[in-house]
């Protein structure tokens, strides 16, 4: 990992992105605060970033210059307007090292979501929705309820 790389982190649905400042700290869209504000823009360190996740880094054909990527990311701290179609961490991160806002992730799920909708909305037409959610249920108390030896 070096100054100006895009990092991201796995969490358990998604995954959390950053910019290394390459002072062991990372510029991203921080969690909500217990007080209750939304998030914001902040620079913490790479710990406080991976929160126990393995840090990775983004790779990139066409990255700008790094003092560029730095000077995009600090631009952006202090920022609130947080959207999880159209401003999230990953956009931000991407726009800093490419000059494009983009999230791969929020494309990802337009694909996905129209699909599922469909085919519940299909199973739903055709009432079969019943059979694919009992079916499943029994199926988990089956494994949860799996005979003893004796």
């Amino acid at each position: 990992m070096s100054r100006g790389d895009h990092l991201f982190v796995r969490r358990r649905h998604y995954t959390h992105h950053g910019i290394d400042c390459g002072d062991g700290t990372v510029i991203h869209f921080g969690r909500k605060s217990a007080g209750g504000a939304g998030r914001r823009v902040e620079r913490v360190s790479r710990q406080a970033f991976a929160r126990g996740g393995e840090i990775r880094v983004k790779s990139y054909r066409f990255k700008l210059p790094t003092e560029q990527i730095l000077r995009n990311a600090e631009s952006r701290l202090g920022e609130t307007n947080y959207s999880l179609v159209r401003n999230n961490c990953e956009h931000i991160a991407t726009w800093s090292v490419t000059g494009r806002r983009q999230s791969k992730q929020v494309r990802n799920w337009a694909v996905a979501a129209p699909g599922a909708i469909f085919s519940f909305g299909f199973l739903d037409a055709m009432g079969l929705q019943f059979l694919l959610l009992g079916s499943l249920s029994v199926g988990l108390l089956a494994w949860r309820r799996r005979p003893r030896r004796r």
